[in-house]
C-alpha cells in the first residue's frame, strides 16, 4: 500500500469538455490526466497531446486564451487565478467553456 502523500499525488486531475469540442475529444465528455499536473499549462498541454485539435479551439496562435473560451479551475476562472499559471491540487477539476451569446 503506497504512503498517503504518495497516493494524493497520483489523484486524477478531470478536464470536462464541452459539447462542441467533443467531436475533438473522440466524443468524451471528460478526460481524466493521471500524472496530477502542477499547473493549468501542464494539464493542458497533456490534454493536447492526446486530443490535439482541442488546442486552435482553446488558444490563439499566440498561445493566449481564445476570448470566447473561458476555463475554471473548480469555481474560479483561471483569467483572475493565473491563468495558465494556474496551480492545480490533486482531484482538480477542470471545465473548458465556450461563452454564450445570444438575443
Amino acid at each position: 500500500m503506497p504512503a498517503k502523500n504518495e497516493a494524493s499525488a497520483n489523484v486524477p486531475v478531470t478536464i470536462y469538455i464541452p459539447g462542441p469540442l467533443r467531436p475533438f475529444s473522440g466524443g468524451r465528455p471528460r478526460v481524466e490526466l493521471k500524472n496530477s499536473p502542477e499547473t493549468l499549462r501542464d494539464a493542458l498541454d497533456e490534454l493536447w497531446k492526446e486530443y490535439p485539435g482541442i488546442r486552435d479551439r482553446v488558444i490563439t496562435e499566440e498561445g493566449r486564451l481564445r476570448e470566447h473560451i473561458n476555463i475554471f479551475v473548480g469555481n474560479e476562472n483561471v483569467r483572475y487565478t493565473g491563468d495558465f499559471a494556474t496551480r492545480l491540487a490533486p482531484g482538480a477539476e477542470i471545465s473548458i467553456l465556450p461563452a454564450v451569446s445570444g438575443g
